[in-house]
C-alpha cells in the first residue's frame, strides 16, 4: 500500500477514494441484484469525497457529513468560486441516506442514475482541475 494511503490529510487520498466510488457508479447494473439506489449512493460518495479533497487542499475543516450543500457552502466561504453546475450537485445528497434504505425513498430509475453519474463526474473533474494547480 502506498505510504499516504488512508491518510485523510492528503487530498490525493480523498480523490483516490472519489475515483473508486465513481468507477462503481459508472459500472452500472453489472448484475440483476444491483440496485440503482446503490449506484447513486456511489455517485453521491464520489462527489462528496471530491469536494472534501478540495477542502483538505484548502485546509478548511469540515464536519462528518454527507450534505453536499454544506460542503459547497464551506468551499464558497473559503473563497473558492463554485460554478452553478457544481452547485447543482446538492441534488445528490438524498442518495447518501434516503435511497440506501428500504422505505425511505422511491426506487431510483435508470434515468435518475444516469443524471447522478453525470453530475458526480462533473464534480470530480472540477475537483481534479482545482487540485492539479498548486495550492493558493
Amino acid at each position: 500500500m502506498p505510504p499516504d494511503a488512508n491518510d485523510p490529510t492528503k487530498p490525493e487520498e480523498w480523490l483516490r477514494r472519489a475515483r473508486s466510488s465513481m468507477a462503481r457508479a459508472r459500472a452500472g447494473r453489472v448484475h440483476p441484484d444491483v440496485l440503482f439506489e446503490d449506484l447513486c449512493f456511489d455517485a453521491q460518495q464520489a462527489a462528496e469525497k471530491a469536494l472534501k479533497a478540495v477542502l483538505v487542499r484548502r485546509k478548511t475543516p469540515f464536519p462528518k457529513t454527507h450534505d453536499i450543500s454544506e460542503l459547497l457552502t464551506l468551499l464558497h466561504q473559503a473563497g473558492t468560486d463554485v460554478p452553478e453546475d457544481i452547485r447543482r450537485a446538492a441534488m445528490l445528497t438524498p442518495y447518501a441516506v434516503e435511497a440506501r434504505y428500504p422505505g425511505l425513498g422511491e426506487e431510483v430509475t435508470a434515468q435518475e442514475h444516469a443524471q447522478a453519474v453525470t453530475t458526480a463526474e462533473r464534480v470530480l473533474a472540477w475537483a481534479e482541475s482545482l487540485l492539479s494547480n498548486p495550492p493558493s
